[in-house]
């Protein structure tokens, strides 16, 4: 696999994040402070900032030099009027679908030039590495079809020749640029310029109820396209490019008059969402819990992160949300966070804030009051409210479908039942009674899934400890102390007396907290670096409090 040299990631790098201190300042950074913050100098006079950054402005696309700041670069192309704009539609065959692991096997380009079809570049691509019985079942190539054909860098070489400053266009074009970024990547040190139009994103605007999917086969047949589709790379961008032309007179029909109406057009939701990256400028790299909040300043979501920069800044790169934290991001109008010393205190707190405040979007988060327990009734087995050693499950469905699966003389030991269970299962599938079979198979899951749960928990009631991480206030530590089913108190760590104070609450009675008990469970099976673990002794937890590495200090929390 291609390994990039160390200098040029290192460059890429630094445009990235100079991309971000631009975008978070609103406007172009004098070079002197931008060189501070990428490469952390004291100082740095003004003619050496500049030889710092030289290369890594002048080969990246999104930035330019404003004298002696450096800002966003203007987009090439999309103030074009459409009928005079250069397109080239581009669609590639690939090994597979991972750009880092998968190479590209074929491209194939149509040039269109106001509104009417031109040339066509088609170019096989010998990947280095076999394509594999799926790929070639799919494209009809071979490898001894690839043997010989040029490398993944000297074809892409060619298509950038051919496409020149023309605005580029594909179906579904985050997979195909993904590719074409990275040998671009390896060629130059760049990404690829200037503006892409997407014609997915392009017919779900300008298609929406008139037909229910976006695929290229789909739109093909919609339109009536001269060539289509069949999953080889010309065919494929010539069929593309006849689309094109169809959504962009529909497109001009709704008033787009240039390249940059037909981007806005194609972009997708996410895009829309990425407008919003500038409420989570300024956040810290530190763990805490974030508030997505709306414009009545209603929690939407609550969420927890161990780099709060790096966690808030995903949501507006990614389209991959969950339907109720999307519906969260279309809402959104502030972010607020809260700086925890600690993943886990963090964890703890996001807890504490889902319970107290119900956001919608966490409607998946577990809920004490909606938590099930199995129990006998009668001659019977039933899934009931009311607390039982079989217990707390968080799924109420799982939890009905064991208690059918259990006779009564097993509800204390599930565990039991599944020899019986499994040779049952075995004796169905035999008798070809396959409906009942899978139903067997659904309840035995489902035992098997309360069984491990009433493991973990056995384990974690039994748990006694101190738990040391780091605390917000510079040189000290937290220690949460858990015994008895619960946490039994959360404390800085700042001598004796404070320790003392934590273990006399390990000894006082008080309700299970079983959510916060398996939390920490987890934390402790796979513990973070800054992590520690006491007995609940008193020197012991004092010995690795004073030996924790000294936490940074935190940004302060503030809303966005």
């Amino acid at each position: 696999m291609f390994a990039y040299p160390l200098s040029m990631q290192l460059r890429l790098d630094a445009a990235d994040r100079l991309v971000e201190l631009v975008e978070e300042r609103r406007g172009p950074v004098f070079v002197e402070e931008a060189a501070r913050r990428l490469f952390a100098l004291r100082h740095a006079p003004v003619g050496m900032a500049r030889s710092l950054l030289e290369e890594v402005v002048g080969e990246d696309s999104r930035l330019a030099w404003r004298g002696d700041a450096v800002g966003l670069a203007d987009p090439p192309g999309t103030e074009l009027a459409l009928d005079r704009a250069t397109f080239v539609v581009v669609d590639l065959e690939t090994t597979g679908l991972r750009p880092g692991s998968a190479r590209i096997c074929e491209i194939g380009a149509v040039r269109v030039r106001e509104l009417e079809l031109e040339e066509e570049f088609d170019l096989l691509v010998d990947p280095g590495v076999p394509i594999g019985p799926a790929i070639s079942a799919l494209t009809g190539l071979r490898d001894a079809d690839l043997r010989g054909s040029p490398h993944p860098a000297i074809a892409v070489r060619r298509f950038l020749e051919f496409a020149g400053d023309a605005v580029l266009v594909a179906h579904n074009a985050r997979f195909d640029l993904a590719f074409l970024d990275r040998e671009t990547e390896r060629l130059t040190g760049a990404r690829l310029a200037g503006p892409v139009v997407d014609t997915v994103g392009l017919a779900r605007r300008l298609l929406a109820g008139r037909t229910p999917r976006a695929g290229l086969a789909s739109l093909a047949q919609f339109f009536g396209t001269a060539v289509r589709p069949c999953h080889r790379a010309l065919p494929d961008a010539q069929a593309t490019a006849e689309i094109l032309l169809c959504l962009i007179g529909l497109a001009q029909e709704r008033g787009a008059l240039t390249v940059a109406d037909l981007v806005d057009l194609a972009a997708p939701r996410v895009r829309k969402i990425y407008a919003k990256r500038s409420l989570a400028f300024g956040a810290p790299t530190t763990p805490g819990v974030y508030l997505f909040r709306d414009a009545h300043d209603q929690v939407l979501y609550v969420g927890r992160a161990r780099d709060l920069r790096v966690r808030l800044r995903s949501y507006f790169r990614s389209d991959r949300q969950r339907p109720a934290v999307e519906s969260a991001l279309g809402a959104l109008e502030r972010i607020e966070w809260r700086v925890c010393g600690s993943e886990l205190e963090a964890a703890l707190e996001e807890l504490r804030l889902i319970r107290e405040l119900r956001p919608p979007a966490n409607a998946r988060a577990a809920r004490p009051d909606r938590y099930v327990y199995l129990r006998r009734r009668g001659d019977s087995v039933v899934c009931s409210a009311k607390p039982s050693p079989i217990g707390p499950l968080k799924s109420r469905a799982r939890a009905r479908l064991a208690a059918r699966a259990l006779r009564v003389d097993e509800v204390e030991q599930p565990q039991s039942a599944l020899p019986r269970l499994r040779a049952r299962l075995r004796d169905l599938s035999e008798c070809r009674r396959f409906e009942d079979a899978a139903r067997l198979r659904d309840r035995i899951a489902a035992v098997e899934d309360v069984v491990r749960t009433v493991q973990r928990l056995e384990h974690v009631r039994k748990t006694s400890c101190c738990v040391i991480v780091p605390s917000t206030e510079p040189g000290y530590a937290r220690g949460l102390f858990v015994a008895n089913g619960r946490v039994a108190d959360v404390r800085t760590l700042a001598g004796r007396v404070e320790v003392e104070a934590g273990l006399a609450a390990t000894r006082r009675p008080g309700p299970e907290e079983i959510d916060e008990l398996l939390l920490i469970g987890t934390f402790l099976r796979r513990p973070p670096p800054e992590l520690r673990v006491a007995p609940l002794d008193a020197d012991e937890i004092l010995r690795l409090a004073v030996a924790l590495p000294r936490a940074r200090r935190p940004a302060r929390a503030r809303a966005a």
